[in-house]
């Protein structure tokens, strides 16, 4: 039977602030199984910048594709690409923007790449604090995981990502949502740490080519580049890169 553990999994899983008698907070391992219901992103790091590519779920011609925003510039220096519950992730995007704009405005200078990703999973926290104070008590972990590209003034291109469970970690490259697991096997395969950013473009979209499910094109799938200012690709762009797959 599925006694047992069942059991004691119901009685755990309601609350977020509370371990399984396994040492485990179910609330966030589901929203972490959230994300990979969520589209597919792919994050690359090159000597040359980041590329970043997602794609984009048109379920109705009727839809207008570039209304759907799966890619968000943070700063110059900075963009992000998310997979998951995309509104979480505005909350997030519009902290990061925050923050970068008044580190520049208190320290004139670009607020470093991982200061900023540090302070998004500070907040994916919050969840477990009352709202009785005015953190603004969250009542569930955001549902969403962000691959953060970014330039940093001493260290170059980076790219992070991050999770519900607000663990942030940095990656050469890595991939996200419904096809993550196919994506990254993929990357594995194929990355090369002396990799042009051309050549990270097309590894990206043969990537979500093999995962998704719609025939890819320039009209559902996002591509940007921090190299080092942040650039999100026009539909022809995106179509030339596709020709050269």
């Amino acid at each position: 039977g599925r006694g047992g553990m069942f059991q004691s999994r119901n009685d755990y899983d309601r609350g977020v602030n509370c371990f399984s008698p396994e040492g485990r907070i179910f609330q966030v391992e589901y929203a972490i199984e959230a994300i990979k219901l969520g589209s597919t992103a792919v994050g690359i790091k090159t000597g040359e910048g980041v590329v970043l590519a997602v794609e984009k779920r048109v379920t109705s011609p009727l839809m207008v594709p570039s209304s759907v925003e799966k890619i968000a510039e943070i700063d110059d220096h900075m963009g992000c690409a998310m997979s998951g519950l995309t509104a979480d992730a505005r909350i997030l995007v519009d902290k990061a923007r925050a923050e970068c704009q008044s580190h520049r405005f208190t320290y004139n200078e670009a607020l470093p790449v991982e200061s900023c990703t540090q302070t998004l999973c500070d907040l994916s926290l919050q969840f477990g604090e009352d709202d009785d104070e005015d953190v603004g008590g969250m009542s569930r972990p955001f549902g969403v995981a962000l691959l953060i590209a970014g330039w940093d003034e001493d260290g170059g291109p980076c790219l992070y990502h991050t999770d519900p469970s607000g663990t942030y970690v940095r990656y050469e490259a890595e991939a996200i949502g419904t096809g993550g697991e196919g994506a990254r096997n993929n990357l594995k395969e194929n990355y090369k740490g002396d990799m042009t950013l051309k050549e990270a473009e097309d590894l990206a979209l043969s990537t979500l080519k093999q995962v998704m499910e719609e025939k890819i094109s320039g009209t559902n799938v996002d591509v940007a580049v921090v190299a080092p200012t942040y650039r999100i690709y026009n539909t022809e762009e995106v179509e030339a890169i596709i020709a050269r797959l």
